[in-house]
């Protein structure tokens, strides 16, 4: 039988990969994002938010998205199944990389991968505001998706595929980002500067 990853122990495990404070902003982020639809649709919270954790924690040490034994996400599926790790867990994190070929077929699959860009969005968009993500409204995250040279490196159209093959409405799907990463403010550095004034 697998075992249970806490998230202590998921944010155990991510520090020990991850120095950068962007790439554990970024997957706190997620699993903030995880949490809240695994909340909405009734499903394992703590699992969904480790998921989203460690999706990314061998991106620092193995960027090489090419690199068949040892590259992103390969790390990381290698260490969590030799961890036993729930194998649940393992395929969401291989799924949410196009170039693995890894259908995404359960929710859990489907919505890590409808949220990593997006969250990462939401961050860089919060993160020039005044009142950080506080206030943030979907109109403003959409208006900044069609400014090309914001956040120039994120692939609007995979933000929008994957919106749409996890069956949601786009604002409706926003909402749930931006109250996600506001609910998790203070973890994420994101109360904006008047915060700090």
């Amino acid at each position: 039988m697998s075992r249970r990853v806490s998230r202590a122990e998921a944010w155990d495990l991510l520090t020990d990969w991850v120095e950068s404070a962007s790439l554990r902003r970024h997957c706190l982020a997620v699993s903030a994002s995880m949490a809240a639809y695994a909340s909405k649709l009734g499903e394992d919270v703590e699992q969904w938010e480790v998921t989203g954790l460690l999706h990314d924690m061998d991106y620092e040490k193995h960027p090489d998205m090419d690199d068949a034994e040892a590259g992103h996400p390969r790390t990381a599926m290698k260490v969590l199944t030799e961890m036993d790790v729930d194998p649940a867990v393992v395929r969401a994190i291989a799924s949410h990389a196009d170039y693995m070929g890894v259908s995404r077929d359960s929710a859990l699959e489907k919505t890590l991968a409808a949220v990593d860009e997006l969250s990462g969005f939401v961050v860089a968009v919060a993160a020039i505001r005044p009142t950080g993500v506080h206030g943030l409204t979907p109109k403003s995250v959409k208006k900044k998706l069609k400014t090309p040279a914001f956040a120039a490196a994120v692939s609007r159209e995979e933000i929008h595929a994957n919106a749409e093959a996890l069956g949601v409405d786009f604002d409706e799907h926003l909402r749930t980002v931006i109250a996600a990463i506001e609910a998790r403010a203070d973890e994420l550095d994101l109360n904006g500067s008047e915060a700090a004034a």
